[in-house]
């Protein structure tokens, strides 16, 4: 299996993504659930990421418009973003077995292991606010000159929570969203304008989630 396990095409992602979902719902579901380490939001956040993937791309089955298939790659991205963390966290261990991996169709341990190097640099983050609602973040190697990630990284997980007070420490950023392609876009609620975002980021060699070390935490207030 490849170590990319989610699929590429829009066609074969729909029905992996919907599998993956019901998968989880069912052993996570019902008076007498056979996983109880997953928390109920993060089931419920999983099952909406799908209805709003697949209603997206639903739209770009029949003619449709630019704006649509825009909707439908933002959708996938932000799929995407959550899938790969959730997937970390809480289907690489037991009581996930190996063979309910391969009924999801995400691969073992065994087959995702790495020859590169974990990275001993961090992502330096740049953030635009010019636009209302969104925080638009570019991010470079710290040792580097260019945007973008370093060679044999395969993408840059950020660690981010909106706080009234500045985290004395990464395990406060309790949000997290995953880039390949620079910038990473958060949206946000007409009611978060003004509020302070902290944030924070770590090359990702692989696409299971072997990390190097956190870059500096940095602050940006939502425009």
């Amino acid at each position: 299996m490849s170590n990319d396990y989610i699929p590429t095409r829009d066609a074969d992602f729909d029905p992996w993504f919907e599998n993956l979902k019901n998968y989880v719902a069912a052993k996570t579901g019902g008076a007498s659930p056979l996983w109880t380490h997953i928390p109920g939001e993060k089931v419920t956040a999983l099952i909406a990421g799908y209805t709003d993937w697949h209603g997206a791309y639903e739209k770009t089955l029949a003619p449709h418009t630019g704006v649509d298939t825009e909707a439908k790659n933002a959708a996938k991205k932000r799929a995407v973003g959550f899938i790969r963390p959730f997937v970390k966290q809480y289907l690489r261990f037991l009581p996930v077995s190996n063979e309910d991996r391969k009924a999801m169709n995400i691969p073992n341990a065994s087959e995702s292991q790495s020859p590169v190097a974990v990275p001993k640099t961090s992502p330096r983050l740049s953030i635009d606010t010019g636009t209302r609602r969104r925080l638009i973040i570019y991010y470079k190697d710290e040792k580097s000159g260019r945007r973008g990630k370093p060679k044999g990284v395969h993408g840059m997980e950020l660690r981010w929570a909106i706080l009234e007070h500045p985290p004395v420490d990464t395990v406060e950023l309790t949000r997290s969203s995953f880039d390949t392609n620079p910038p990473l876009t958060l949206e946000f609620e007409e009611h978060e304008r003004g509020k302070r975002v902290y944030m924070c980021g770590a090359w990702q060699i692989d696409r299971e989630g072997e990390q190097g070390p956190s870059g500096e935490i940095v602050e940006a207030i939502i425009p």
